[in-house]
């Protein structure tokens, strides 16, 4: 039985305060907060590089040995922080980081003139916040969704017959870190040479500024750390939700069988895609694409799985709420942690590697090339562009779903494909830099232990 909903505007803002409240007390008590470590890595690897003379690849945050991993134009895209202190650099980043989170949805609803209004975003943004990925995207300062959205801004170019402008923005996120270029080969896949040329073009001119600006910065970057997993992290840490995070947990190190398990995600991920491009399901494309970089890459923390997202968004669409709000509920529990000290046996297979399943099995059963033919947004052909879509057509997701409200709790909304939301699980996960971070052999601060990335002291050992 479906709880009714308050049908005057007080009672929906009421609600809305009281959710607010109950959200708040969650993030600050419940999951641990990162206390922006990532940023601070970020920050003191600028600020060394610009005012002190050091070397943007040598930095160590004090007190640890974790230091900057992404490629030499991640570095130059955030030389304007030279200019801020460390504390309006984290209001900065908080605030970019909400901005892209709202061009997000907004690229996920689509043009449908159903869209929620007030109400509807003030629940979508209350349970997004009980969403695992994008907590720790907020508190370690992380840049995840900054790349989303300038993936799904040229996932709408595509779909609403724009090719021609498509690509700068996949070239962009791929010249930041290294993950979405797979979303280059997908242009690829689907044929649409000139947006894949311009994503090129723009990844490997954002990668000649670099090394024009630090020669030897980028140097040291492309000759030897970016062949050294070490620094990225241990593969075998529980937050690392990928194929390699599964093998490793398993004490499996053969390279081989990884490259094997690769290839066959990737198998999977083209022929579903041409599938999706075939219909011009634009959004199941890019869903795909990136459930298969997360799969694929060495390293997936949590917080990448903000990637996941489109795929919420097609479940809706495709009439499968429940669904999507289960699975959406799964990744708001933190649950993988609580293998966090010991992932063996057959419950440690299973639990510890929670999240890399449900990215599997999305990228297995995500409903894709389905949508009516009068909807499509394009079709694979060799063309550079696509033929304007239908007025009635949204920008990425052309059906529309109306918002529903489980009786477990658990809340979908979308407009158009647009965000699916759910009720969280309490549960809390330890602090350990991730992502921007090379690892020590530490054991991450607990939650009673608000881990400073600035402290005298290295973590317990």
């Amino acid at each position: 039985m479906t709880p009714a909903l308050p049908r005057t505007d007080r009672g929906r803002l009421l609600l809305v305060l009281a959710l607010a409240a109950l959200v708040t007390v969650f993030t600050a008590t419940v999951p641990l907060l990162r206390d922006w470590f990532d940023l601070r890595v970020y920050y003191g690897s600028i600020d060394s590089w610009v005012h002190h003379g050091g070397r943007v690849y040598d930095y160590r945050v004090p007190g640890t040995t974790y230091g900057f991993t992404y490629p030499p134009f991640a570095a130059v895209a955030m030389l304007p922080m030279a200019l801020l202190d460390l504390r309006t650099a984290i209001a900065a980043a908080l605030l970019l980081n909400l901005a892209a989170l709202a061009l997000v949805m907004r690229l996920l609803a689509g043009q449908d003139r159903q869209r929620p209004g007030w109400f509807g975003w003030a629940l979508i943004a209350c349970l997004l916040a009980l969403f695992e990925p994008l907590r720790d995207t907020f508190s370690f300062g992380q840049v995840n969704l900054l790349l989303l959205a300038l993936v799904l801004a040229d996932a709408r170019l595509l779909a609403t017959g724009r090719g021609r402008l498509a690509g700068a923005g996949i070239g962009l996120a791929a010249a930041v870190k290294l993950t979405p270029a797979l979303f280059i080969g997908l242009l690829l896949v689907a044929r649409r040479w000139h947006a894949a040329a311009v994503a090129t073009a723009v990844a490997l001119g954002a990668t000649a500024l670099a090394a024009w600006v630090d020669p030897d910065a980028s140097r040291f970057y492309w000759t030897e750390a970016l062949w050294d997993t070490g620094r990225v992290g241990r593969l075998d840490y529980v937050s690392n939700q990928s194929v390699q995070g599964i093998l490793a947990r398993l004490g499996e190190t053969d390279r081989t069988v990884w490259a094997v398990a690769v290839l066959a995600v990737l198998g999977v991920w083209v022929s579903r895609t041409r599938r999706a491009v075939a219909a011009g399901d634009w959004t199941a494309a890019f869903a795909l694409t990136g459930l298969a970089a997360c799969l694929v890459s060495p390293i997936t923390w949590v917080h990448h799985l903000v990637w996941l997202l489109p795929s919420f968004a097609v479940l809706v669409r495709a009439g499968r709420p429940r669904i999507a709000g289960a699975l959406y509920a799964v990744l708001c529990t933190s649950v993988v942690w609580l293998w966090f000290d010991d992932a063996s046996g057959v419950d440690g297979f299973v639990g510890s590697n929670t999240y890399a399943w449900i990215t599997l099995g999305l990228l297995l059963w995500l409903p894709a090339g389905q949508l009516p033919s009068g909807l499509r947004t394009g079709s694979l052909s060799t063309s550079t562009t696509t033929a304007a879509p239908v007025p009635a057509a949204p920008a990425i997701s052309p059906a529309s779903v109306q918002a529903e409200v489980c009786s477990s709790g658990t809340a979908a909304a979308t407009a158009g494909g647009g965000v699916v939301v759910a009720r969280a699980e309490v549960g809390g996960a330890p602090s350990e830099p991730t992502d921007s971070t090379f690892p020590a052999d530490l054991n991450p601060q607990s939650s009673s232990e608000r881990a400073s990335s600035y402290t005298v002291d290295p973590p317990p050992s």
